[in-house]
């Protein structure tokens, strides 16, 4: 049962409830609470993307881009090993040390990161595949405390709010990464983010107070109990809602990731059209890719906080979770097929823009409000296992199709009717995970039951 199934009377709505209400149906009291996970997901996604830019510098100074794009597959590896280690935790654990503490044992591997860094040891490599671990981790984990605290109805309203920050967090943490580079190094930079990740664990804390303090005393003492042994991977198998959840989101990254392979052939064509495949026009061709991307990058963030900030608690309201499922696979269908027909440069940018953009606002908060009417053991232990594990299978199959793509020499259209494919079976996903949605929601609001096989 989750920890927000029986609450007290709600209190009466405070200024700050009704300042939020443009934005969503907040109710008594729910205005502090949604803030505070707000600025605690924005915290993590804006150190991410420090993180991120450390990163970056790390492992193409020290090993090269070849090197970079053969991580993703040991990302995938440490990922099956961690995620029973979670589920192990969890088991023995409450919410609060389960949540916090695993948060702490990123923010110390970041001290060593630092130590090692500053004793001239090479880095970059370990960097690299534990940041794909850790952002994945992180992020599943605070979705999962998200959900745990609210019931159903109480997520379909506030969630839109709290990916709010969410998309404030990457955005602005771009663009922070920038200007922080030119003030401190890559160590010092981690020890910032140490610091970022202390006041997410507060925050955290608060977020739970005064979830027990809202609560009747029967579920304040269940939200604090150890989730059963079961497996994250074990949970996903035996239940078909999470491992249809499971196929979506490995699908969503597979034309996602080929997406992003389309666009940045295009772009890479296009400067050597421009300025010539020599090595005296090196220079003119990063300055044409850089700028391209930037350009690529703030119609993205810009266009998803929008659709974040003004949209999602609408689709919600009026179309509901489960419809909101088609909005991506719909643009990515109708983007993918233009590009069969129409194969040129501003046809993929447009059709990425509108699908990155829907993806990282929209269909985030879609993806993991799916989980509301879950068990707690779902909540925690599958989400972990479907949005880190799963999330890098689907870059492993994107590796292998962009592989065997190029050795058999296909041109765009190939790629774009194999997405548009990917795609179609994907809205077959979607529609049984909607249904079985539907089927759950008339239990939700009194048990919040797993869904059954």
């Amino acid at each position: 049962m989750s920890a927000a199934s029986q609450t007290l009377p709600p209190p009466n709505r405070t200024l700050l409830d009704r300042l939020l209400a443009p934005f969503s149906q907040v109710q008594g009291g729910e205005g502090a609470g949604a803030l505070l996970l707000a600025a605690n997901v924005f915290l993590l996604l804006g150190s991410y993307y420090v993180l991120k830019t450390v990163r970056e510098a790390l492992i193409l100074s020290e090993s090269g881009a070849a090197v970079k794009s053969y991580a993703s597959a040991g990302q995938a590896v440490l990922m099956f090993l961690l995620v029973p280690a979670y589920s192990w935790f969890g088991s023995r654990v409450g919410r609060l040390t389960l949540v916090a503490g695993s948060t702490l044992f990123f923010a110390a591997h970041l001290a060593v990161f630092f130590l090692l860094g500053q004793s001239g040891v090479r880095i970059g490599v370990p960097f690299y595949l534990w940041l794909g671990v850790y952002n994945m981790f992180v992020v599943a984990q605070f979705w999962a405390f998200s959900n745990d605290l609210y019931t159903e109805e109480q997520g379909k309203r506030l969630f839109p709010i709290i990916g709010v920050g969410a998309s404030l967090g990457a955005w602005l943490g771009a663009l922070a990464a920038k200007e922080l580079f030119k003030l401190f190094s890559p160590y010092q930079l981690m020890l910032i983010v140490i610091g970022i990740l202390a006041a997410c664990v507060a925050l955290t804390y608060l977020s739970h107070l005064r979830s027990q303090r809202q609560s009747a005393a029967t579920t304040a003492k269940a939200a604090e109990a150890p989730l059963d042994r079961a497996g994250g991977f074990a949970l996903v198998f035996q239940n078909r809602y999470l491992l249809l959840i499971a196929f979506l989101v490995l699908l969503l990254n597979l034309v996602n990731t080929t997406g992003e392979f389309l666009l940045g052939d295009f772009v890479a064509n296009q400067a050597t059209a421009r300025f010539g495949p020599g090595p005296d026009a090196a220079a003119q061709r990063g300055a044409f890719i850089g700028q391209f991307y930037g350009d690529f990058f703030g119609w993205v963030n810009l266009l998803g906080f929008l659709i974040q900030t003004f949209l999602v608690s609408l689709i919600f309201k009026y179309a509901g979770i489960g419809a909101a499922l088609f909005i991506l696979p719909v643009i990515a269908l109708l983007g993918y097929s233009f590009l069969i027909f129409v194969p040129v440069l501003a046809i993929v940018r447009a059709a990425k823009i509108l699908e990155n953009s829907t993806d990282y606002s929209l269909n985030n908060t879609v993806r993991h409000a799916l989980f509301l009417n879950t068990s707690r053991e779902a909540k925690y232990k599958a989400k972990a296992a479907i949005d880190t594990f799963f999330v890098r299978f689907g870059d492993l199959i994107q590796a292998a199709v962009v592989f065997t793509g190029t050795t058999l020499l296909w041109t765009t259209k190939n790629f774009a009717l194999l997405n548009a494919i990917f795609v179609l079976v994907w809205l077959v996903i979607a529609w049984q995970i909607y249904r079985l949605y539907k089927q759950q929601e008339p239990a939700a609001p009194a048990a919040n039951p797993a869904p059954e096989k």
